[in-house]
């Protein structure tokens, strides 16, 4: 099962994560925004109230994004180290 454990927004749409096996992973939200469930999103201070509740990222008004799509869609944040490296 995949759990998030931590949720930090950082800018652009991003959401740096920390999941309950220690992995750490980057999030972009961007490509999500124009679904309708996601559109209050675009307002940066209301993206920025993300938390983890129900071992996923949720924001106020019943939002949410499942915790595969955040780990499978996410960038390792050790390989976007190596990356950004090269």
């Amino acid at each position: 099962m995949i759990e998030v454990s931590l949720v930090k927004t950082v800018a652009d749409f991003g959401l740096l994560l920390t999941f309950a096996n220690g992995e750490q992973r980057h999030f972009d939200m961007r490509p999500y925004l124009h679904y309708p469930v996601f559109r209050r999103l675009e307002n940066p201070a209301f993206f920025a109230l993300a938390r983890v509740d129900y071992s996923t990222v949720t924001w106020p008004g019943e939002i949410d994004i499942a915790p595969e799509t955040l780990y499978h869609k996410s960038v390792s944040l050790a390989r976007a180290d190596t990356i950004s490296a090269a």
